[in-house]
Order: structure tokens, then sequence, then C-alpha cells
């Protein structure tokens, strides 16, 4: 029975509650993502940014497949997610593996000072587009801001998204992207880069994608300082190549690298 959307976290769709609930999505996680090429660039990206060793904070960690690598590096973790079923295959994999990891199930929206301190992380991040899971730009904001909170003094905040215009380039994305132009400034309930669309046997999951100039104003408005600006090729596997000519139309997502001032 679907709960009613009064009664659903701030940020959270149905579709995206109903996928952080089921076991089912967080048992087969890492088998369903094994190939995902976007692991092969991030990884080393995290182990380079994320220096010295330290406590690095995972949010919307899911199965921890980008906290595991960095805590076997050295780092310690802290694995924060709405999910109770992907929290559970993290503390397993912790076990396993006797890292160091700290699992909290808490909504990134609603993180407060009292589950997680003022400036008690060294370095945080937001991989594989969870960001763009937070449904409503206010709610995508106070995530920035919440990062931003928890992070000590020039500490870092990478975030991966995916590419609004990009959809041009999909089968029927034209036209959805001339209706979400449309609809979306008439619309109360909906913005412009908001999509549902089935997954993983969710009818109607939902993800926001960010125009450039949408995703700088949230780092800036925030506090962040750009570090790093990374449009990513189709594949997502490299940096895009002659990234001077019409980035905002090639690129599949970003990977952006805050630092706090």
């Amino acid at each position: 029975m679907q709960i009613p959307h009064w009664q659903l976290p701030p940020g959270v769709s149905h579709g995206t509650w109903e996928y952080t609930q089921r076991d089912s999505i967080a048992d087969d996680y890492d088998d369903y993502f094994a190939f995902n090429s976007l692991f092969e660039f991030d990884q080393p990206l995290l182990l380079e940014e994320f220096q010295p060793a330290g406590l690095v904070a995972d949010l919307g960690c899911g199965t921890a497949r980008a906290l595991v690598p960095l805590v076997e590096a050295g780092h310690r973790g802290l694995a924060i997610d709405l999910s109770d079923p992907m929290l559970t295959v993290v503390e397993e994999k912790a076990a396993d593996g006797d890292l160091d990891i700290t699992c909290l199930q808490a909504n990134l929206v609603e993180l407060t000072p009292d589950l997680v301190p003022d400036e008690s992380v060294d370095n945080a991040m937001c991989m594989f587009s969870t960001l763009g899971m937070i449904r409503g730009h206010e709610n995508r904001q106070r995530v920035m801001e919440n990062a931003f909170r928890i992070l000590k003094h020039q500490g870092k905040f990478v975030v991966h998204v995916h590419n609004f215009w990009f959809n041009l380039r999909d089968p029927g994305g034209p036209w959805w992207v001339m209706r979400n132009l449309i609809e979306a400034p008439l619309s109360k309930k909906l913005e412009v880069g908001d999509k549902y669309f089935p997954y993983r046997g969710v009818p109607d999951m939902y993800l926001h994608v960010f125009r450039a100039r949408e995703l700088r104003k949230l780092f800036t408005k925030t506090g962040f300082k750009i570090h790093r600006w990374i449009p990513l090729e189709v594949t997502r596997r490299h940096p895009l190549r002659h990234a001077w000519f019409c980035p905002a139309l090639r690129a599949n997502g970003w990977i952006v690298v805050g630092q706090k001032p």
C-alpha cells in the first residue's frame, strides 16, 4: 500500500521511498552495477582528492561501493542512507572486511547536528546522482547546506549528477526536454529537470537532471568554492574530450569538487 504524500520524508518521492525500502534492490545492488563505467573514473578521483586520510561521509551511500575503497586505503567511513536494507549490506561488508565504517540511517534533507555534528568530517561525497534523487530545489539546497555544515574547514565535497541537455541524445529525449521546459514553469509539482520513469521494478522512480548554471549556483550559494568541474563523456569513463566545445550539450553529467573555505 502506498503511503500518503504528506507522510513521506522531505525531498523523498513515492518512487524513491519504494526504492529505498526494497530488500531485493539492496541485495543485488552491487551485482547490478558491477560493470558500471563511472566507477572506473570516480574511485581514483576520490582517492586523489581526499588527502590526507580522515573521516569521509558518504551521503546516500547505497551499499558503500565508493566508500569501501577509501576505507581500505586508510580513511574512516560514515555511511549515511535512508535505506535500512542498503545499510544492512554496508554493515555486512564492514564486518567481513574489518572496515572502520559507521552506519547512520537518515534523510539527507534532515541531517541535523544531533545526528552529525558541525565540522565533524574531513571530506564528504554524494555520488551516482544521489543529489538528483532529492525532490525539490529547496530540499537539494538543504542537502548542500548540511554537507557544508558537517565539513571541517578546507574539507571537500564531491558530487556527481546527470546533465539535463544530454537527454536530447536519447530516443524521445528532444520531446521530453521540450515538454518539460513548457510544463514545469506552469506546474506547482514539477521543476525543470524533474523526470519520472520505471526503474528496477519501481514504476515512478524520480530523478532530477541538472543544468550547469543550476548546479554551480547550488555550490556557490551554499558557500563552497568550486575546486574542480569535470564534464563527463558519454561512457562516463573519462572527462569530456575537447570540453571547450559545447560542454553543456555534450556532457553526460558532471563530477564537481567543492571545497569549504
